[in-house]
């Protein structure tokens, strides 16, 4: 788990929370940096989501694992309505932040971590661009099997990404180059978070097209049925194969 020092996402939701402000810098390992949409987001209250976000919540079946739930508004919104949700997050600062808002069940936990132990559950929610929490096509492929054996019958996963390709940005485009020539998906980034004096470590986000999805599904026990048209990508629905 992350130290103190290293939970920058963490700092930036929890200030946030007491009124402070916050902010949150992202620092890919080509020297790119940019400074993101802010903590705000994370605590956007329904009816200020996009209409693509507001539309995957009708997909959401019975008993939700949140992975990554940040602050918690989709896993806030859906307990709301009457779902049993289970958020995790590597950030011990973000769970706290999602237990002071309300959130019934949330637990310190990595994505890589996630099994039966902390229950079965009928709808996986990787909403805020999470799908890249799988890293990279080799990892996607292992967690979709540990997917498979913690979902019911009918599981299902709900997952936004964005395109990476979908850009003229010459920076974009060259680091999509580099990955190539590294042996590397294109859109397999690899970026820290910075706010204040906290910095996290390095890690992978994995940011895929949509035949690149696709590819990644095939032989991985779940299928792709419905695709959401975001702002700025899409999100998915993708169903348990029997």
């Amino acid at each position: 788990m992350l130290t103190d020092r290293q939970d920058a996402y963490g700092h930036a939701l929890y200030d946030h929370l007491l009124g402070q402000g916050g902010f949150e810098i992202v620092e890919r390992d080509d020297g790119l940096f940019n400074l993101s949409a802010g903590p705000a987001l994370y605590f956007r209250a329904y009816e200020d989501w996009p209409v693509s976000e507001q539309k995957a919540m009708g997909y959401v079946e019975g008993k939700v694992l949140d992975i990554g739930c940040g602050a918690g508004r989709h896993a806030l919104f859906l307990q709301g309505l009457g779902h049993p949700v289970t958020g995790i997050d590597i950030s011990p600062l973000a769970i706290k932040v999602c237990q002071e808002r309300g959130l019934q069940r949330a637990h310190v936990l990595s994505v890589t971590q996630v099994s039966s132990k902390i229950g079965i559950f009928d709808t996986i929610l990787m909403m805020g661009n999470n799908f890249g929490l799988l890293s990279n096509s080799k990892r996607a492929r292992w967690l979709l099997r540990k997917f498979h054996r913690i979902t019911s019958e009918s599981g299902r996963i709900i997952a936004q990404t964005r395109d990476p390709f979908q850009t003229d940005d010459l920076d974009h485009l060259a680091y999509h180059e580099l990955n190539r020539q590294r042996g590397r998906m294109g859109g397999q980034v690899r970026i820290r978070i910075r706010y204040k004096k906290y910095v996290s470590p390095w890690f992978d986000y994995l940011l895929v097209s949509k035949s690149e999805m696709q590819e990644i599904l095939a032989g991985s026990g779940w299928g792709l049925v419905e695709w959401i048209k975001d702002p700025d990508g899409f999100s998915s629905v993708i169903i348990k194969k029997t």
